[in-house]
């Protein structure tokens, strides 16, 4: 069995060299195909091909603007340091530790750059491009700081997004906008998507708070036919990419000497709806514009 993406091209038994170049400016990929026969054919790929196909894309430049990526960056050092200019602190925030990943939940409710950065942008708009949504609604944000040197301690361990969301009663109409704050590189530890797997199902394997990768990965059951392939999500200061909640993804240490900052967005879509009489918090406060801001209605 091949992945999904291949499946799409007519005429290709037998893929053996894949490769694909991510062009955010033009928000399309070109796929460069070297098939058994030794043809080599490209193929562009928009990118709701590519979300559908390898569950996850990066969204074209522009969306986040330069005037809310500088606010934005003002707004996430000062969550970091406890400073909430609304007056309403984050559901969480465990305190930062420059010795590990500070992972600090809802930070847009305490902050007027970051909340505007997702309501004022084009951010929605790009989405329901990518998804075919009619509307998007924010539930539940996440401000991720990764230190310098903080080695293992920095890792994201590989999982699906749908495991720690039992509270919404289906797959389809999750996803998750992940927006780089400083320029990923691939020193910087960045996030990594395996391309495919959000077409496994749920597995319910994985852990993100466990650093061990190598024993995670080789603890994940791959169905029968498909593979693990790994793809860095290499993004500029307000560069975005969008995965499903069924798409494997982790991310190693930082080895740079700068801090790998990101706010990951989680999102809904009108096939998603709570599972009925759930009181956990993301799904309690939906009608709530404040909390959860609905930010593209067609």
């Amino acid at each position: 069995m091949v992945n999904p993406l291949w499946r799409r091209i007519e005429g290709i038994n037998q893929v053996v060299l894949p490769s694909l170049i991510f062009n955010t400016k033009s928000a399309r990929v070109v796929v460069k195909i070297q098939t058994g026969k030794g043809f080599l054919i490209q193929y562009i790929m928009t990118l709701q091909v590519q979300y559908t196909a390898q569950g996850f894309c990066f969204l074209p430049d522009r969306t986040i603007d330069q005037k809310f990526l500088k606010t934005a960056q003002e707004g996430l050092l000062a969550v970091r340091d406890e400073t909430f200019d609304t007056g309403v602190p984050p559901s969480s925030h465990p305190g930062y530790d420059p010795g590990k990943l500070c992972k600090i939940n809802n930070a847009h409710l305490a902050n007027h750059a970051l909340y505007a950065m997702l309501v004022e942008s084009t951010l929605g708009e790009r989405i329901a491009e990518v998804t075919g949504s009619k509307m998007v609604q924010v539930w539940a944000s996440q401000l991720l700081i990764k230190p310098p040197g903080s080695e293992k301690a920095g890792r994201v361990g590989w999982h699906q997004d749908r495991q720690y969301w039992q509270y919404w009663q289906r797959d389809e109409g999750l996803f998750t906008a992940w927006i780089a704050l400083d320029d990923v590189k691939e020193e910087s530890g960045p996030m990594q998507l395996v391309p495919g797997s959000h077409c496994w199902g749920f597995l319910g394997q994985g852990d993100f708070f466990n650093s061990d990768q190598e024993t995670l990965r080789a603890s994940i059951e791959i169905p029968a036919g498909e593979r693990w392939e790994e793809v860095s999500a290499l993004l500029p200061a307000g560069g975005v990419s969008l995965h499903h909640s069924l798409t494997f993804h982790g991310s190693q240490e930082n080895i740079s000497n700068r801090a790998r900052c990101s706010l990951a967005v989680h999102l809904r879509d009108e096939q998603a709806e709570p599972v009925l009489g759930n009181k956990n918090y993301y799904v309690s406060h939906l009608g709530d514009m404040q909390y959860n801001p609905v930010i593209f209605q067609g």
